[in-house]
């Protein structure tokens, strides 16, 4: 419920990083997704590794498209800059912004229907032309508002309001950025967030 806001008030006794900050320093605004959803998760090992890195929040620009992954950027370094920009074109708006401000820390968020669907081609491109960022495809497998849909990235399973099953090959955006040959490709599972921050 976004008309809940946040206390302003915090133990005093709250851990503080490097730079003096405290967790809730890096933290957003109150989260609207699903119970159980793995974003949220997400969303606390990137406030984690935030916290642990002493980054300064006013320094890092959160891009990111269209879809539930889309809407994490609002719950994490609310003093940070973003912009939610169109379905698919995440990667060339964060792309243009480090052209214009090389000093800022850009942090691309995206899901499987942004970047491996409509996306596909701007996610592969963003790659091949090294742009300094970390992209975080929030995969949850559902390409939810579009009733009826195989999902992208698709998988050998049947779609269950479908008969047939999916006629592509299954495939996952890891493999597709290790083809791009980028300087580095982690995959992590959202119920291991400890993962996230190594």
């Amino acid at each position: 419920m976004t008309y809940i806001a946040k206390p302003k008030f915090q133990h005093p006794g709250l851990p503080r990083n490097d730079l003096g900050y405290t967790h809730r320093d890096y933290e957003g605004k109150v989260s609207t997704l699903c119970a159980g959803c793995g974003h949220d998760s997400i969303t606390a090992s990137i406030i984690e590794a935030c916290f642990e890195l002493s980054i300064e929040p006013h320094r890092v620009a959160k891009i990111s498209g269209i879809g539930c992954s889309s809407k994490t950027p609002d719950y994490f370094l609310g003093n940070s800059h973003g912009f939610n920009s169109v379905h698919g074109r995440m990667p060339s708006v964060l792309t243009g912004a480090n052209l214009a401000n090389r000093d800022l820390i850009y942090l691309g968020v995206s899901g499987d229907g942004d970047s491996a669907s409509i996306g596909f081609g701007q996610f592969a491109h963003s790659i091949r032309r090294a742009v300094n960022m970390t992209y975080i495809v929030e995969n949850n497998g559902v390409y939810g508002l579009t009733r009826a849909s195989s999902r992208p990235p698709p998988t050998a399973a049947r779609n269950p309001r479908r008969a047939s099953p999916t006629p592509t090959t299954p495939s996952t955006s890891s493999r597709s950025r290790c083809s791009s040959a980028p300087p580095f490709v982690a995959r992590s599972f959202s119920a291991t967030s400890r993962s996230w921050c190594r």
